[in-house]
């Protein structure tokens, strides 16, 4: 059997995550669904992260095992075709040694929230980001993110059906950007860590919101942390606002160094990081 990974983009509204299921659309069903079409028979992929109902991903990391030897240029075009018209995409593809493993390889997950604050219906980007209608503290905002970073019990942060065996992880980064587009002011969120409790990203978000609002004070944050109870958490944000935008490897599968996670956001993003933070 050969091995390759592939670098995965899809937007999550179609489908109700990552994972397979029986009866509702999944982008993992729908690659392997693609597969058969290359090899008859049973797939099985696996992921770097398993996003939620409705998450987005710039760049989610798949492998797969193929008994046919494939050129990996050739097998992410004929991938790419079985799976029009949905919207999912392989963008890259490696062969990779049979030891690889998209999960267990990984060192690093980094996900960018997107949040506009903004009146007015949003029309282009609808259910791509998450739209408040107020402004936003955004010193504040990162003052409450700064009790996250660290290695902490994240009971307080994680969803109740989160299957992880422990709610101790590491946070790397949680930075809270303002970006001024011309469309609304967007709230950027890039947050890094090695692995991620399940809703812990859109736990952060939705109560660094409450935060710039007024609602909570910073401390409140380190507050909630410190409970280690669920109930003491700020609402959860929606998902449309999160990507899965990067996944750090100790040799990137692809040849290349992964950037930063500007990289991977918005045009306009880009183009702000250029000029400097605002």
């Amino acid at each position: 059997m050969q091995r390759y990974a592939m670098k995965v983009e899809y937007m999550g509204a179609p489908f109700s995550g990552w994972q397979r299921q029986t009866d509702q659309p999944s982008v993992q069903g729908a690659i392997e669904t693609a597969l058969a079409q290359l090899e008859p028979g049973s797939h099985t992929i696996a992921a770097a992260g398993r996003t939620d109902s409705g998450v987005h991903a710039r760049a989610q990391v798949a492998h797969c095992d193929l008994s046919k030897k494939w050129d990996p240029f050739k097998l992410a075009g004929a991938v790419n075709y079985h799976l029009r018209p949905l919207p999912v995409a392989i963008v890259d593809c490696a062969q990779v040694d049979s030891t690889w493993h998209a999960r267990f390889s990984a060192v690093e997950r980094r996900y960018l929230y997107r949040m506009i604050c903004r009146r007015a219906l949003l029309t282009m980007e609808a259910g791509q980001i998450w739209q408040v209608p107020h402004k936003l503290d955004i010193a504040a905002m990162q003052a409450g993110a700064n009790y996250l970073v660290g290695r902490h019990d994240f009971t307080t942060y994680r969803s109740v059906h989160c299957q992880s065996d422990s709610p101790v992880k590491t946070l790397d980064r949680l930075e809270v950007r303002q970006v001024q587009t011309p469309v609304g002011t967007e709230i950027h969120f890039d947050v890094r860590a090695r692995s991620f409790l399940h809703n812990q990203v859109r736990s952060f978000v939705g109560t660094l919101e409450r935060v710039g609002a007024g609602a909570w004070t910073p401390e409140n944050v380190g507050d909630a942390l410190n409970a280690r109870k669920r109930a003491a958490c700020g609402p959860v944000s929606p998902p449309q606002g999160l990507y899965l935008v990067g996944v750090g490897y100790p040799k990137d599968p692809f040849g290349q160094i992964m950037g930063t996670l500007s990289g991977h956001i918005t045009e306009h993003a880009v183009l702000a990081e250029k000029h400097g933070r605002t």
